[in-house]
Parts: C-alpha cells; sequence; structure tokens
C-alpha cells in the first residue's frame, strides 16, 4: 500500500482556506446522502497537498473510507491500458497508422451499419481499415452495449457483450465484437467504446503474454501499484468498497454491488476498457508518472515525448468533441475539449466556459471516479466514490476543477 503524506498547501502555491472548499464539496456528497462515501486527493509539485475522505466505503457493514480502501476504477483503466499500447509504440512493434487487422485478422472485413434494425441490419463495408489511432481515439465506430443512443448499442446488447458480466475470456470477448457491425466509418466520428478493451487484446498478441501479465511487468509493477489488479482476493475483500447506484426519486445511493458478490472478486475476463480495481494511493501514483514525464521509482516507464504525442488533441482539424463526437452526457459538456490517445484534453477553457488549464488531461469512471493532470500547473486530482452511473453528478467534475483552481495563488 502507498502511504501518502500531506504536505502544508501553501508550500505548493495552494491557498489553504480557498483548498478547504474542494474538500467541503466532496464531503457534502454524503453529508446530503448523495453519495455514501467520497475520497479526494489533490497534488501539486509531487506533493499531497489535500486528502479528505468522508462516509462509508461499505454502509452496510459499517466499513468507512480507509487509507487502502480499494475502488472499482473501470474506465480509469483506459489511460493505463494507452500507456501500455503506446510503450510497445515506442520499442518498435507496432505503429499509430498499423491496421488493427495486422494483428487481429477477424477485423480484416468489417462493415459499418446504414440502416435497417438490429434483427436486420443493412451494412457496406468499410471505406478503411480501423487503425491503432483510430482505437486510442475512440473513432473506430465501435460502441457499448449500456449506451442508448444507437441500432448498434441494440445489437451488442443482443449478441451478448456486456462488459461488465462477460466470461470467456478477452480473445472471446473481441473476436465476438469482430462479428458485429460498425457504428461509423472509421475515423469518422468520436464514439465512446470497447475499443480500449481491443487495445487490451492488442496488447496480448503484440507482447505474446496475458494482457494482465503485460500490465504488471511494465506498468503496475515498476510505478509502484501494488494495489491495482482485475480482480479483489479473497484476502482483501474487506477493503473492497460497495457500490450503489441512485434511487430514481430521491438519488439516494441505493446498493448495487456488494464486495462479497461482486463479480470482481473472479472477473471472467481482463477489460481494459474498465476493469481495473485499484487504491487512491496507486492511481495517485500513476498521475505523478504522467506529470513527471514518463519517470517512476521503477524507471522511465514512457518516454517524456511520447507522452507529449498522448496528452495532444488528434481529432481532425483540432476539433472538439462537442463537434466531432457522439453525445455522452449533457449538452455543451464537451465544448472546448478534445481526445488525445487516452484522455480527454482541453483545447479552449473559454470555448467550455470553464475553469480549467488549457492542455489539462482527464477521464473519469462508471462509478462517478474522476482524475485529471494538469501539465502547467503540475497539479494531479483523483476523486473517488462507488456510484453508478457516472453522470448522476456528472457537474462536480467541471466543479472540483474550479474549486481546486480558485485555490492556486502561486
Amino acid at each position: 500500500m502507498t502511504q501518502i503524506t500531506v504536505t502544508p498547501p501553501d508550500e505548493v502555491g495552494f491557498d489553504p482556506d480557498r483548498l478547504e472548499r474542494a474538500a467541503s464539496f466532496a464531503r457534502r456528497f454524503v453529508e446530503d446522502d448523495l453519495m455514501v462515501g467520497t475520497d479526494l486527493l489533490v497534488a501539486r509539485r509531487g506533493r499531497v497537498a489535500l486528502r479528505s475522505t468522508a462516509g462509508f466505503a461499505d454502509r452496510e457493514s459499517g466499513t468507512p473510507v480507509a487509507e487502502d480502501t480499494l475502488w472499482r476504477f473501470y474506465s480509469m483503466t483506459k489511460p493505463i491500458t494507452s500507456v501500455a499500447v503506446m510503450q510497445l509504440a515506442e520499442a518498435g512493434k507496432l505503429r499509430l497508422r498499423d491496421p488493427l487487422s495486422e494483428f487481429l485478422p477477424s477485423f480484416t472485413n468489417m462493415e459499418v451499419l446504414v440502416g435497417g434494425t438490429a434483427e436486420s441490419p443493412e451494412t457496406v463495408p468499410a471505406e478503411c481499415p480501423i487503425r491503432i489511432s483510430h482505437l486510442l481515439t475512440h473513432t473506430a465506430g465501435f460502441t457499448y452495449s449500456f449506451i442508448q443512443q444507437h441500432t448498434v448499442d441494440e445489437i451488442y446488447r443482443n449478441s451478448g457483450i456486456d462488459v461488465l458480466n462477460f466470461s470467456g475470456g478477452l480473445e472471446t470477448v473481441i473476436e465476438t465484437l469482430a462479428g458485429l457491425p460498425l457504428r461509423h466509418q472509421p475515423g469518422s466520428r468520436w464514439s465512446y467504446s470497447m475499443a480500449t478493451d481491443v487495445l487490451g487484446r492488442v496488447v496480448e498478441v503484440v507482447s505474446g503474454m496475458p494482457f494482465a501479465d503485460y500490465l504488471q511487468q511494465n506498468i503496475l509493477d515498476p510505478v509502484g501499484m501494488s494495489d491495482t489488479s482485475f480482480g479483489v482476493a479473497d484476502e482483501d475483500i474487506g477493503r473492497f468498497a460497495a457500490c450503489y447506484m441512485p434511487n430514481p426519486g430521491t438519488l439516494a445511493p441505493v446498493l448495487l454491488d456488494a464486495p462479497a458478490t461482486s463479480t470482481f472478486r473472479s472477473p471472467g475476463w481482463s477489460s481494459g476498457g474498465g476493469g481495473l480495481v485499484s487504491s487512491m494511493g496507486d492511481y495517485h501514483r500513476f498521475c505523478q508518472m504522467l506529470l513527471a514525464g514518463g519517470m517512476s521509482d521503477g524507471g522511465l516507464i514512457i518516454g517524456p515525448r511520447t507522452l507529449d504525442l498522448m496528452m495532444r488533441n488528434h481529432l481532425p482539424g483540432g476539433v472538439d468533441l462537442t463537434e466531432f463526437g457522439d453525445p455522452l452526457y449533457h449538452e455543451g459538456f464537451f465544448d472546448g475539449v478534445g481526445f488525445g490517445l487516452g484522455f480527454a484534453v482541453v483545447g479552449d477553457a473559454v470555448a467550455g466556459s470553464v475553469h480549467a488549464t488549457e492542455g489539462e488531461c482527464s477521464w473519469g469512471g462508471m462509478a462517478s471516479t474522476v482524475f485529471w493532470v494538469d501539465p502547467i500547473e503540475e497539479i494531479s486530482v483523483v476523486f473517488l466514490t462507488q456510484l453508478v452511473p457516472s453522470g448522476t453528478h456528472i457537474s462536480l467534475r467541471w466543479d472540483l476543477r474550479t474549486l481546486v483552481n480558485q485555490a492556486i495563488v502561486d
């Protein structure tokens, strides 16, 4: 377990009273019975300036949020998988422009939905191959079964692809996906999707080792992320948080996934898009590695110029997700925000009317977790809770940025 030492905020350029506003904001979700427990960490210049916990990790057992609580990180797995892919690019084992079919031949002749129904789809051949860059930027044309916007989403549900409950292993999941139509032509639009899960399978094939083993040897162990894995061991079940969902009428949390019976105890596959369980200390170490140009205690994890490339907006013409993407949250949520290789990237804070730094990279998870790293101000923030879906209190992502950034005084 990573031990976290808190530095007086004024030693790293924060006003202590102003920074406390962020802690109060996080605690209020618990006090107002909107979340069961929260954990907030703010760091600057490599030092933690704020750590604030509130409420329960497991309300039913009376277990409070603790230093070493284990959380479902869901889509905050994606940046870790993306780093793994870029490590292989650095090693000359793949290129961003390489066709996916070079590594996974079942994706050679993809079809794109143009009409019909989920039961009787009308398709045309893909106009270009899916490339590794399309997977990293979510522009390949895949989707998720839990999204309910498009006929292909329904086709995923009908096929039995459920990223939360699928069994049979990573290869089986991805081979099933290869037989389904794409939502759009590769490279033509941003659609949040299972693309990062496909990348996990690419890592397996290219590295010649199971995806989980590759992450362990090349990222988790070198960064010192000893609490991070694709499952929860029996001896750690007492540290594992319960997961909740909002009551439709009051938004009060209702138990959804108890630790003792959770599928995370014995997951059926290693999901590079959302399968990791981790702790605050571990994800903080990952964020610090990103801000340190790829350097961690275990050496250089990924090159600084590679990270710089990952943290640029890769959407065509530098457009934002509002213009180029399918809607994910409320209208305008992604104004001024592009997408890099595994992260959302703030490109124009004025266009987004947000209190954020241009160049800041972020993403969140389905259980309302979120993180961001700000290379300009040398800030990283991780907010953890367990409330599904993430859109329940989606404005907290930008509200937290405001509360952290307003506390900077040098």
